[in-house]
C-alpha cells in the first residue's frame, strides 16, 4: 500500500476532526423524531410566554381584566371560544389565552429557576459526599435521606401558612425536595471515579482536594448533569401547578397554570366550561411531555453506550 500524501492525511485530518463528540451527539440527537418534534414544542410555548404582552395588546385583553359584559353568558357562566375570546373566558369573564400566556411565563420561570439552582446544590453536595467519603458522607447521605423523607404537602401547607403563599416560596419549596435525587447520582459517579486512574495521577502531582474535584472529576460528570437537569425542569412544573392548585403558589389574580385548574375545579366549572381546564392542562401536558422526551432523547444522544448495553441486556 502506497503511503499517504501530505493532502490525503490533511484531509482524513479534516474529516476526523469534524466528527467531534459534539458533532456526533447532535446527529444522534437530530435522527430522533421525537426530540426533535420536544424540541420545537419547547420553542414554540417558550415564544408564546415571551410574546404574552403581544398577545394581550392584539386581542385588548389584560391577563387580569373581566369583562363581565362580553365575557359572561347572562346567567353567569364563563363564554366558550369566539372571536373575541379565542380560548374562551373564565368565571370572571377574564381571556384564558391571555392567562395562558402570562401563565407559561410563571411555569417556565419556576421550572428552569428552581432546576438551576436544585442542580447546583445537588452537584455540590454530591461531588462533596462522594469525594470525601467517611464522616462527610454519612452526614451529607443521612441529610439527603432525612429531605427525602418529608412529606411534600405538608411542608409545603406548613410554610405557607406561616409565611404566605408567594413565587419565591413556591421556588424554594421546589428546590428544597428536588436536588436530592442529582446528588445521589452524582455521589455514586462520584464514587466510581474517585480511584480512578487520572485521578491518581492528578494526586500523584500535587494537586488539591478542589482541583481534583472540580477541574478533573466534574467534566466527567457533564452527561448525568445534563439529562437530569432536563428531567428536573418538568417536574418542577407540575409542583408549581401542584402548589397553585391547592392555593399555596402563585398568589390569584396572578395567572398561572395551577391557579387556572383551581379556577376550573372551583365549582366543578369544568363541567359547563371545559376550555377551563382542557387549555390549562394541555399546555401542562405538552410542556411537562415535551422536556420528558427531550431529557430521554438527550441521554441517548449523549451516552449511546448505555443505550446499547440495555438492548443487549
Amino acid at each position: 500500500m502506497l503511503p499517504k500524501t501530505p493532502a490525503a492525511a490533511a484531509s482524513a485530518s479534516t474529516e476526523v476532526q469534524a466528527r467531534g463528540s459534539g458533532r456526533l451527539t447532535l446527529t444522534r440527537l437530530l435522527r430522533d423524531p421525537a426530540s426533535i418534534a420536544s424540541l420545537i414544542a419547547i420553542l414554540l410555548i417558550i415564544a408564546f410566554a415571551l410574546c404574552a404582552p403581544l398577545i394581550a395588546a392584539w386581542t385588548g385583553h389584560g391577563p387580569t381584566e373581566q369583562f363581565r359584559e362580553t365575557g359572561l353568558t347572562p346567567e353567569g357562566i364563563p363564554v366558550g371560544p369566539n372571536p373575541e375570546f379565542l380560548l374562551g373566558t373564565d368565571q370572571l369573564g377574564r381571556d384564558v389565552l391571555v392567562r395562558l400566556a402570562y401563565g407559561a411565563q410563571v411555569s417556565l420561570l419556576v421550572g428552569v429557576l428552581a432546576s438551576i439552582v436544585a442542580s447546583v446544590i445537588g452537584i455540590a453536595i454530591g461531588t462533596i459526599s462522594g469525594f470525601s467519603g467517611g464522616i462527610v458522607d454519612t452526614v451529607l447521605s443521612r441529610t439527603m435521606d432525612l429531605v427525602m423523607s418529608v412529606p411534600f404537602l405538608l411542608c409545603a401547607i406548613a410554610l405557607v401558612s406561616v409565611l404566605g403563599p408567594s413565587l419565591s416560596l413556591s421556588i424554594a419549596v421546589i428546590v428544597f425536595f428536588s436536588w436530592t435525587g442529582l446528588a445521589r447520582v452524582i455521589r455514586g459517579q462520584v464514587l466510581a471515579l474517585r480511584h480512578r486512574e487520572f485521578v491518581e495521577a492528578a494526586r500523584s502531582l500535587g494537586a488539591s482536594r478542589t482541583s481534583i474535584m472540580f477541574r478533573d472529576i466534574l467534566p466527567n460528570l457533564v452527561v448525568p448533569i445534563i439529562v437530569y437537569t432536563t428531567l428536573m425542569i418538568p417536574a418542577a412544573i407540575v409542583f408549581e401547578a401542584t402548589l397553585s392548585f391547592l392555593g399555596l403558589g402563585i398568589v390569584p389574580p396572578t395567572p398561572s397554570w395551577g391557579n387556572m385548574l383551581a379556577d376550573a375545579a372551583n365549582g366543578s366549572l369544568y363541567l359547563v366550561a371545559w376550555w377551563m381546564v382542557v387549555v390549562p392542562g394541555g399546555a401542562l401536558l405538552a410542556l411537562t411531555l415535551a422536556f420528558n422526551l427531550l431529557g430521554d432523547g438527550l441521554r441517548d444522544a449523549l451516552d449511546p453506550a448505555a443505550v446499547s448495553k440495555g438492548k443487549r441486556a
